[in-house]
């Protein structure tokens, strides 16, 4: 686990100081950022080898935002489009990359519930969106802090390759501080 935290707490430092708008006009900036998501994406692969099996990658993220996405390609269901287990999965990890990344890995997410709204079929690849004001983030921070442990819920917006509200997520996490004595707070 140390291993495992030491590269999430040097990569959020990388990723944080990569510009998400960088492109070949500036190719040590884009390099920058494309290695930044590259690095993310391999630890989701180590840490969850079922993600890059079927395609899921993140493809930009933040502080404070993650975009993912997941290919229609190898996650087709018995209609043709996009199957139900590919949104869950493109819902659920960028929750708690989120999460790692913007709250440290002093801090461990657990998805507690998670409930899928479907607006209408995808037929293309789907990227889902996902944000946490600074508010958000100290507040929960300073809740593990004081209990070793914090509730908060997540909105994952997910869209078609044409932009059309096609499902909106809602995950309920809860955080737990590493190491939290309460005889120590």
């Amino acid at each position: 686990m140390a291993l495992i935290d030491s590269l999430i707490g040097a990569t959020g430092q990388w990723v944080s100081g990569s510009d998400p708008d960088a492109s070949l006009g500036s190719p040590l900036r884009w390099l920058r950022k494309t290695s930044s998501y590259a690095a993310v994406n391999r630890i989701i692969g180590m840490a969850i080898p079922f993600a890059p099996r079927n395609g899921f990658r993140v493809i930009e993220l933040r502080p404070g935002y993650v975009k993912a996405q997941i290919p229609l390609k190898g996650n087709k269901n018995h209609f043709g489009s996009l199957y139900a287990g590919a949104y869950f999965l493109v819902a659920e990890i960028p929750g708690g990359v989120l999460t790692l990344f913007d709250l440290g890995p002093a801090y461990t997410p657990i998805l507690k519930e998670m409930t899928l709204q479907f607006l209408q079929s995808a037929n293309s690849d789907v990227v889902v969106e996902f944000s946490l004001d600074d508010q958000t983030v100290e507040a929960i921070k300073a809740e593990a802090d004081k209990t070793g442990r914090a509730a908060f819920e997540l909105e994952g917006l997910m869209y078609d390759k044409e932009g059309n509200h096609v499902a909106t997520s809602i995950g309920h996490y809860r955080v737990r501080k590493k190491g939290f004595s309460a005889a120590r707070n």
